[in-house]
């Protein structure tokens, strides 16, 4: 029968992949990997179980999307000098009756 225990290759981590209790002993350095490389994985039992994002990061992700978003990301796009002409329908208003 296998083991299912990983055994250690250079280091307790893989790419931004923290065991916990790696995490734990050295969060500082989490930390500072999360606000310079981005977002930071935590793992329990190796399963994904927490993301450390910087703080901005993660105010932008809870904040909802507006209409300016979507435009600004339009208008950024490589698509975005492409003219769209906007097509209305005239169609007859029935009387309601009220």
């Amino acid at each position: 029968m296998k083991s299912r225990k990983q055994a250690k290759v250079g280091g307790s981590r893989t790419g931004n992949r923290w065991r916990l209790q790696d995490a734990k002993a050295r969060l500082s350095e989490v930390v500072r990997h999360a606000q310079q490389r981005g977002p930071q994985r935590v793992t329990v039992h190796g399963r994904d179980a927490v993301v450390v994002v910087r703080a901005d990061e993660f105010d932008r992700m809870r904040r909802p999307v507006s209409g300016g978003d979507i435009v600004s990301a339009l208008a950024s796009s490589p698509l975005g000098d492409v003219t769209i002409e906007r097509m209305t329908l005239k169609s007859p208003v029935r009387d309601s009756g009220l």
